[in-house]
């Protein structure tokens, strides 16, 4: 259903614009007082506080939201929603010391997701999907990226990549679909990680280019999965089909990913708790975006984090996402990742609340249109029943979202706004 034409939303305790036209060093959200927006179809067509509206907008339709803040919706952009079956055993394990290498090397962690997900139907996948990307929804997520990566050869990944798109028709969010082949080595190709390199360039990118059901290309750049040069033939090869690069990289080991993935051109480079000063230098003098994933380290109580503080101060752009996945972070609440990375990754709130916002719009290649709330973008809006944006974050564990918009749309059902608000 489209949204109404026009409609103001005004009485805003704060609009958290972080519109870097806006921002300064005193004010670096960029907030407004007792500030208004003013809605137009799906986009915003003005922003501002309340005793400057526009003559033309003070006849339209309009809700009074004292005692809220509204943020931008927030974008999740790095998490793998679509999976058969569960790992819920290992938390067990890992209490009893194993590690995640260990896990593996002993059958579990992404192969045995990848054994579940080969035998799962499309139908029980885009249920399970479903179901995922509507929780994350329910945490104030309006764009999320969602990879595939747990069927590993043509078939499943494709039944993975039609899960999310099928699961994307049913709800209001956008999700941008990642083909993530390169996650891990499959059972077949064990002792040939060249072999499935060549499968995967020959037949598995082919076949995901001719169906149209990937924007991205992403690959784990890791000891023990792809080597660089795997890993750049990989992504120059996405390339080559018009599949912008990705990368996983520096979550155990420093193997040189970062290097690789700055002159490759990625997006993004995630994870990065292994990242030296040299590596922090060349993030911050490239256009790749630093993706840190605390609810990992969290999760696998590994610890180091990524630094994300020496991040920022050397100007690396910093995005934060949830790494939602069956087997080292099996959770979508993107507020709880925010406080993480203030307290383990010694961001400040406002730098937590960029991360998720128009940073993890440049994850995603998204900024002109999304990130902010900017006259001319789309009208994407999280609205949390709080006084002030400290409380958040401040205020953790308790899910304060009241109302979400969606291109203009109030999305009904993942709030805890009355049904007849």
């Amino acid at each position: 259903m489209a949204p109404p034409e026009k409609r103001l939303l005004k009485g805003f305790n704060e609009v958290v614009t972080v519109d870097p036209a806006l921002t300064s060093d005193d004010n670096p959200l960029g907030l407004i007082k007792n500030g208004a927006i003013a809605l137009e179809g799906t986009t915003i067509a003005w922003v501002g506080p309340g005793h400057a509206i526009p003559a033309a907008w003070q006849g339209v339709p309009s809700e009074d939201f004292s005692g809220q803040v509204v943020f931008p919706g927030f974008i999740d952009s790095h998490t793998h929603p679509v999976f058969g079956g569960d790992r819920a055993d290992e938390f067990e394990q890992r209490l009893q010391g194993k590690t995640y290498l260990d896990i593996a090397a002993a059958g579990g962690g992404i192969a045995k997701t990848v054994r579940e997900t080969r035998v799962a139907s499309l139908e029980t996948l885009v249920e399970q999907t479903t179901t995922h990307l509507a929780t994350s929804m329910a945490f104030g997520v309006t764009t999320v990226e969602a990879k595939s990566g747990y069927g590993l050869d043509v078939d499943s990944e494709l039944k993975s990549l039609a899960a999310i798109n099928e699961a994307a028709q049913r709800l209001p969010l956008t999700v941008i679909p990642t083909f993530m082949g390169g996650h891990d080595i499959p059972p077949e190709f064990k002792g040939n990680p060249n072999g499935y390199v060549d499968h995967l360039i020959g037949d598995m990118l082919p076949a995901i280019a001719d169906q149209g059901i990937a924007r991205h290309n992403d690959v784990f750049c890791e000891a023990g999965y792809f080597d660089v040069a795997q890993s750049r033939r990989i992504l120059e090869a996405g390339m080559g089909y018009g599949l912008k690069p990705r990368i996983h990289t520096n979550e155990f080991e420093d193997i040189g990913g970062i290097p690789m993935a700055c002159e490759v051109g990625c997006l993004s480079a995630d994870h990065l708790l292994n990242t030296s000063p040299e590596g922090i230098r060349q993030l911050a003098a490239s256009h790749t975006v630093a993706t840190v994933l605390p609810g990992t380290a969290f999760y696998l109580k590994v610890p180091r984090y990524a630094p994300a503080r020496a991040l920022i101060d050397a100007g690396a752009t910093v995005a934060l996402a949830t790494d939602f996945n069956p087997g080292s972070c099996m959770s979508q609440n993107l507020q709880l990742m925010m406080v993480l990375g203030c307290l383990h990754m010694a961001m400040l709130p406002h730098e937590a609340i960029q991360a998720v916002t128009l940073n993890a719009a440049k994850a995603l290649g998204l900024e002109d249109d999304r990130g902010s709330v900017t006259a001319g973008k789309r009208a994407d809006l999280a609205l949390f029943n709080l006084t002030s944006h400290h409380q958040l974050l401040y205020h953790y564990g308790v899910n304060h979202l009241s109302r979400l918009y969606v291109a203009g749309q109030v999305v009904r059902g993942f709030c805890t706004e009355p049904a007849t608000a």
